[in-house]
C-alpha cells in the first residue's frame, strides 16, 4: 500500500528534482566556464568519491586504492587512442574505452584478491599501498606515461572537443553518473548486494552460513573498481591529458577528502562532497586573505584541511549526515523507519550509519574476517 511521504521526504524529494533541473539545463543558465570547469569536475570527481563510498557503505571497506584503479584506466584509454606520447596505439575510442573498463576491472578484481582478508587498518595500508604501486609504476615506464604525460587524446566524436564546447562533455559525464547512481542502487538490492552487506555487518556469521567471505570481498571491489575506472575515463577527457602528476598521492587524499566532507556512508554524499570541492578549489584561491605565512590565495590543502576539520567535528556524517539531522527535527518520515546502524539489507536508504569502529568495521560487527 502506497504511504503518504512526511514532511521531510517531500523536502528531500524536491531538493532532488530542484538539483535535477538544474542540471538539465545547466547550460542555459549558467556560463560555458561554470558548466565546463565547475560542474563536470564535480560530476566525474564524484563518481570516483562513489566507487570509495560504494565499498565503504555497503561492503565495509574504506579503499584508498581508488585513484590507483582509475589510473589504470585512464592510461590505458590515452595509450589505446592516438595521442602524443604513451603507445599511441590509435584504436577507435569507443573500443578503447571498453578495452580501458576490462583491464581497470581486471586489476580490481587481482587487487581485491590480495586485500580482501584484510580488515580495519590493515586493508586501508594495503590498498593504499596498491594505489602507490602503480603511480610509480606508470611513473618509471615512460613507454606508457611519456616524459610529460600522454597528451591530446582523441576523443569520441560524441564527446567532441570540450575546449571549444563544454557541453556534450558535461551531458555524457552527468548520464554517466546517473547511471553509476542507479546502478549501485540496483547493485545493493541484488541478492549479491544483500550478501556483501551481510558480510559488512556479520561476517562471522555469514561465513557460518557457508558463504565465502573473502571471494563476495574480491567481488565488490572489482565492481568498486569499474566504477572508478569510468571516472579515470572521464577525467581524460575532462583534462584532455593524463600523467603520473595527476595520479599521485594528493589525488588519493583528495578524494577521501570528497567522500568524507558529503558523507562516507551516503551514495549521494559522492556528489555533494564534489560539488563542494569543485567550487572550493577554485573560488578560495579568490576570496581567501592573506594572513602571514600561514594563509593565502595558494593555501589552498590549509583550507581545505580546516573546512575538513570543522566538517567531521560538526557532523561525523558529513554534509549530508548534516541534512539527515534536520530531517530528524523536520519529524518522523511516515514511512515508520527507525533510525539505527546504517543501510539495512532491504533499504540502502535508511539512516545514517553508527560511528564505524574502524574501516571495515560497522557498529555491531565482530569486526573479524
Amino acid at each position: 500500500m502506497t504511504q503518504r511521504l512526511g514532511r521531510a521526504d517531500a523536502v528531500s524529494w524536491a531538493i532532488a528534482a530542484v538539483a535535477l533541473l538544474l542540471l538539465l539545463f545547466a547550460p542555459l543558465i549558467f556560463t560555458d566556464f561554470f558548466v565546463g570547469v565547475i560542474l563536470t569536475k564535480a560530476l566525474w570527481l564524484g563518481i570516483a568519491a562513489a566507487s570509495l563510498i560504494f565499498l565503504a557503505s555497503y561492503a565495509g571497506m574504506v579503499s584508498l586504492g581508488q585513484v590507483g584503479l582509475y589510473a589504470i584506466a585512464g592510461m590505458m584509454f590515452a595509450n589505446l587512442v592516438a595521442a602524443d606520447g604513451g603507445l599511441d596505439a590509435a584504436w577507435n575510442p569507443w573500443v578503447a574505452v571498453v578495452a580501458a573498463l576490462v583491464i581497470a576491472t581486471l586489476a580490481g578484481l587481482f587487487f581485491g584478491a590480495v586485500a580482501a582478508r584484510s580488515v580495519g587498518i590493515y586493508f586501508l595500508m594495503i590498498t593504499l599501498a596498491l594505489g602507490v604501486l602503480v603511480y610509480y609504476f606508470f611513473a618509471q615506464v615512460t613507454q606508457l606515461s611519456g616524459f610529460g604525460g600522454v597528451n591530446d587524446p582523441e576523443l569520441p566524436a560524441l564527446v567532441g572537443n570540450p575546449a571549444a564546447d563544454p557541453v556534450p562533455l558535461f551531458y555524457v559525464t552527468m548520464a554517466a553518473s546517473v547511471l553509476i547512481f542507479l546502478g549501485i542502487r540496483y547493485l545493493v538490492r541484488t541478492p549479491f548486494g544483500l550478501t556483501m552487506q551481510g558480510l559488512r555487518d556479520e561476517p562471522d556469521r555469514m561465513r557460518a552460513l557457508g558463504f565465502n567471505v573473502a571471494l563476495h570481498r574480491t567481488l565488490a571491489f572489482a565492481a568498486g573498481a569499474f566504477i572508478a575506472a569510468v571516472a579515470g575515463i572521464l577525467s581524460v577527457w575532462y583534462n584532455q591529458r593524463i600523467s603520473p602528476g595527476s595520479i599521485s598521492l594528493g589525488q588519493t587524499i583528495d578524494i577521501l577528502v570528497i567522500a568524507v566532507i558529503g558523507g562516507l556512508y551516503r551514495l549521494e554524499g559522492a556528489w555533494v562532497g564534489a560539488i563542494f570541492f569543485a567550487l572550493l578549489d577554485n573560488y578560495s584561491r579568490e576570496y581567501t586573505p592573506s594572513v602571514g605565512d600561514i594563509l593565502g590565495p595558494e593555501r589552498f590543502n590549509t583550507v581545505i584541511g580546516i573546512i575538513f576539520l570543522v566538517i567531521v567535528l560538526i557532523s561525523p556524517g558529513g554534509l549530508v549526515g548534516i541534512w539527515e539531522k534536520a530531517k530528524e527535527r523536520m519529524g518522523p518520515s511516515s514511512g515508520g523507519r527507525r533510525s539505527g546502524a546504517g543501510p539495512t539489507a532491504g533499504d540502502e536508504s535508511s539512516q545514517p550509519v553508527n560511528e564505524p569502529l574502524g574501516p571495515g568495521r560497522a557498529a555491531g560487527t565482530s569486526g573479524v574476517s
